[in-house]
């Protein structure tokens, strides 16, 4: 094992010195994280939790081995220390309505999750993406856009109710309503736009511009389905990968739903599209396991777990082998020298190619 800069806990990571002493808390401006990246340092956050889903500290860089493409990599950098998070909370306004109220009570606590030397930004989806508010760490403007967005109105609860005993009942002649040429109407549902993708590519596009110091997550609030995106999943997570950025999710609605759940496994609903994207996007990029809330308590729950392991998580780095000309996928394995544990991180990356 070579000299791994560690970082003990209390101080700042800086990859290219030793800390150099106790983090100021009284100033979120006084550099707080300082990392010198270049373009063949590779940083690998890990998410690690024991089997009754808790967080596990006190781990050393001894007891994590890196792979990349198979091979062993030479540890240059580690720290348990927290980062500074950037956020982009995307929230789906395609849902049944039902589910938009209930999110609309959570608000505070959304807020509430971020820390005052974090950043976030607001977008919502549908057929199309709006981004609502820039980046910032002014808690009291997110909270203003999070309010206007209570006046907005989900999708009604379902197709509209055509017959059975919750329906209009005229008299029937052998299961055709009298007066009638034919059977009774069949409903079908609209094929409505739900894009998923394109929402995250919008999100990740902006998070790409932001501190390389930061940590970036996108914090999606939706029922999963996609349907309709110009943009393809291959494509966004390759944007993601690229620009180390992890997808977390909670996911409400049907999409919380066991039922739903065993319905996924066929990967596609007739109708309403995609339900296998966001667990995708989560376990390639590190996000760690989907949420899936129906109650007010347990979303909250879930907005303030999310953000502690989004900021707390361990840190690798190493500087890979350089091959010149190629920017070909790396795949990544993290190991840990323990049982009974798993491990959250990303699955790979791009590389950004070196002059030939």
């Amino acid at each position: 094992m070579p000299p791994v800069d560690t970082v003990p806990a209390g101080t700042f990571p800086d990859t290219n010195s030793q800390a150099r002493g106790p983090r100021n808390q009284l100033n979120p401006k006084d550099d707080l994280y300082k990392i010198s990246v270049t373009t063949n340092f590779v940083q690998i956050p890990v998410l690690v939790k024991d089997d009754r889903g808790r967080q596990v500290d006190g781990l050393l860089y001894k007891d994590f081995t890196v792979l990349e493409n198979g091979k062993p990599q030479k540890l240059t950098f580690f720290t348990s220390d927290p980062f500074q998070l950037s956020v982009a909370v995307v929230l789906d306004l395609g849902m049944a309505d039902v589910a938009v109220q209930k999110v609309n009570q959570t608000y505070s606590s959304l807020v509430g999750a971020f820390s005052p030397y974090d950043e976030f930004a607001l977008y919502t989806y549908s057929s199309t993406v709006t981004q609502v508010t820039d980046f910032t760490n002014n808690a009291n403007r997110l909270t203003a856009s999070l309010n206007s967005m209570k006046l907005v109105r989900g999708h009604e609860n379902g197709p509209p109710v055509l017959g059975g005993p919750l329906g209009p009942q005229p008299p029937m002649v052998n299961g055709i309503p009298i007066g009638s040429a034919g059977p009774p109407p069949v409903y079908t549902p609209p094929k409505e736009s739900h894009v998923l993708n394109d929402a995250i590519l919008r999100a990740a596009l902006d998070l790409s511009k932001r501190d390389r110091t930061r940590r970036k997550v996108i914090l999606i609030i939706s029922d999963g389905r996609e349907r309709g995106s110009q943009a393809s999943y291959r494509d966004v997570l390759k944007l993601l990968e690229t620009h180390g950025i992890q997808v977390k999710a909670v996911v409400l609605d049907q999409g919380a739903l066991p039922v739903y759940k065993q319905v996924e496994k066929i990967h596609h609903i007739w109708g309403q599209g995609y339900a296998d994207i966001l667990p995708k996007y989560t376990n390639a990029t590190g996000g760690g396991k989907i949420f899936t809330e129906l109650s007010r308590n347990a979303i909250e729950d879930a907005y303030s777990e999310i953000t502690s392991e989004a900021r707390n998580q361990y840190t690798l780095g190493y500087s890979p082998q350089a091959i010149k000309g190629s920017s070909a996928y790396r795949s990544i394995e993290v190991l840990v020298d323990r049982k009974g544990l798993d491990i959250y991180t990303k699955s790979g990356y791009y590389p950004t190619p070196t002059p030939r």
